[in-house]
C-alpha cells in the first residue's frame, strides 16, 4: 500500500497550516490506529515537527499527514478531514473499512 490509499481533505490541510502558522514552525499531523477504545480500534492524532524514516507522507496544498505502515492497512481508502461544528472542532477519519463506530467517532471496528 502507498500513501495514495489515504487522502487529506482541503479542510484538514487548511487546519494543519493554520496551526503551524500560529505555532511559528512547520508541523505535520501524525495519524495512527491503536488497539482500544469502546469499538476495538481508536484513532490517535498528534502534531509533530519531524517524520520518522518509516512514515508514509500524505500531502495536500503544502500540508502533510504522516502514517505508519501498520495503521495504513486499517486506513486504506480513508480521508483525513477536519470538521468545525457546534459541538466542537476536530480531525476525523472517514474510513470506509469501519463496520461500526462509537458515538464519539474516535473508536471503530472492522
Amino acid at each position: 500500500m502507498t500513501a495514495h490509499d489515504l487522502t487529506l481533505s482541503p479542510a484538514a490541510a487548511r487546519r494543519i497550516r493554520a496551526i503551524a502558522e500560529k505555532e511559528g514552525k512547520a508541523l505535520m499531523l501524525r495519524v495512527a490506529v491503536e488497539g482500544g477504545g469502546c469499538s476495538g480500534f481508536q484513532y490517535q492524532f498528534d502534531l509533530v515537527d519531524h517524520a520518522e524514516p518509516e512514515d508514509l507522507r500524505v500531502e495536500r496544498d503544502g500540508s502533510t499527514a504522516l502514517v505508519d505502515d501498520v495503521s495504513l492497512a486499517l486506513l486504506k481508502g480513508s480521508e483525513i478531514d477536519f470538521v468545525d461544528e457546534l459541538a466542537g472542532a476536530e480531525f476525523r477519519v472517514r474510513n470506509p473499512n469501519a463496520k461500526s463506530s462509537c458515538g464519539c467517532g474516535v473508536s471503530f471496528s472492522i
